[in-house]
C-alpha cells in the first residue's frame, strides 16, 4: 500500500498544531508589493502585512503559486513513494487549483490528485483535516475524494468583515459604497457558496452586533452540525476569537472548537479584525 501525503495551501489557514501534528504539506501563495513577492506566512505574516499596507497606503496583490512551485514541494515525497492529495483554494477565487493541476499532470497518472475544497481559509481546513484522518483510516487517495465530495457542500463558511477599506482598495466595492458603509456602520457579513464569496447581509451598528448575529446563525444550526469540529478564524482579534470559542464550547455538543488565525492571503482581502465560524453540517 502506498503512503499518502496531504497538501494543502497557505490559504487554508491550518492551525500550525495541526500543520505539525498530522504533517500536512504547506505550498504558500505570494504577496506581491511592487517587484516583491513575498511567501505567505514564510516572508510576510499578517502583522508585517498590515504595516506595509498603513504605510505604503495599498494592498498587496495575490499570486498564487506556479506549477514550478507546486513541483519543488511536491518532488521529494513523489521521490520516497508517496502518493499526493493536494486540497486547493477555490477555483472561482484563484488560478491556485489550474496550476497545481499542471503540476499533477507532469507526474504519472495517479500519483498527484488535486482537490477543488470550493472554498477558502479554515473552510479548506476542515476539508483538509477530514482527510487527514481518512489516511489514518487506512482509506486509499480514490475513497479519500470520495469522502471530501460528501463533505465539501455541507461546510458552512461565514465571516464578518469590520471594515470596506480593504474591499474598497482591492477594488471590490466603490468609493461610494465605502464612505457610505463607513458612515452608517455597515458590516457585511460573507459567505461561501458554490466557491464564490457572496454577501448573505448586512448588519448596521457595533461590531458586536455582527459578531453575535454571526454567533446566533452557527447556534440556530446546532442540530445539522456533525459535532466534530467547529473553527473560528480570525485576523488580529484573539479577544473576539475566544469569546466565540467558550460560547460555541459551552452551547453545541462539539468535540473541538479551534482557533485559528487568517494569513496574508486573505488578510489582504478581507482586512483586520474578520472574524468566522466555520463548521461541517452532517453528511
Amino acid at each position: 500500500m502506498s503512503r499518502i501525503k496531504i497538501f494543502a495551501d497557505s490559504t487554508s489557514d491550518l492551525p500550525k498544531e495541526w500543520i505539525h501534528q498530522y504533517d500536512i504539506g504547506i505550498v504558500p501563495l505570494y504577496a506581491v508589493f511592487g517587484d516583491e513577492s513575498l511567501k505567505d506566512g514564510v516572508d510576510i505574516v499578517p502583522e508585517e502585512l498590515y504595516q506595509r499596507v498603513k504605510t505604503e497606503g495599498r494592498l498587496p496583490k495575490t499570486a498564487a503559486p506556479s506549477p514550478a512551485d507546486f513541483m519543488a514541494c511536491f518532488g521529494p515525497y513523489i521521490d520516497e513513494g508517496y502518493d499526493i492529495l493536494f486540497i486547493s483554494l477555490s477555483s472561482e477565487l484563484s488560478s491556485t487549483y489550474q496550476n497545481a493541476l499542471l503540476a499533477a499532470s507532469e507526474y504519472p497518472d495517479g500519483r498527484v490528485t488535486v482537490f477543488d475544497s470550493l472554498n477558502l481559509s479554515t473552510g479548506i481546513g476542515l476539508q483538509v483535516i477530514k482527510a487527514v484522518r481518512a489516511v489514518e483510516e487506512g482509506l486509499t487517495v480514490p475513497e479519500i475524494v470520495h469522502r471530501l465530495t460528501q463533505i465539501r457542500p455541507q461546510v458552512d463558511t461565514e465571516f464578518v468583515i469590520d471594515t470596506l477599506d480593504y474591499l474598497y482598495m482591492g477594488g471590490r466595492c466603490s468609493g461610494m459604497q465605502n464612505l457610505i458603509g463607513s458612515l452608517l456602520k455597515i458590516r457585511p457579513v460573507i459567505k461561501v457558496t458554490d466557491g464564490k464569496m457572496t454577501p448573505a447581509y448586512k448588519v448596521r451598528g457595533k461590531r458586536e452586533k455582527a459578531m453575535d448575529q454571526m454567533l446566533s446563525n452557527a447556534l440556530s444550526k446546532t442540530n445539522e452540525m456533525d459535532n466534530d469540529i467547529i473553527i473560528v478564524v480570525h485576523s488580529m482579534c484573539e479577544d473576539d476569537a475566544l469569546y466565540l470559542q467558550r460560547v460555541l464550547q459551552e452551547k453545541t455538543n462539539a468535540k473541538e472548537v479551534v482557533l485559528a488565525t487568517a494569513g496574508c492571503v486573505i488578510s489582504s482581502h478581507c482586512g483586520p479584525k474578520t472574524i468566522g465560524i466555520i463548521y461541517t453540517k452532517s453528511y
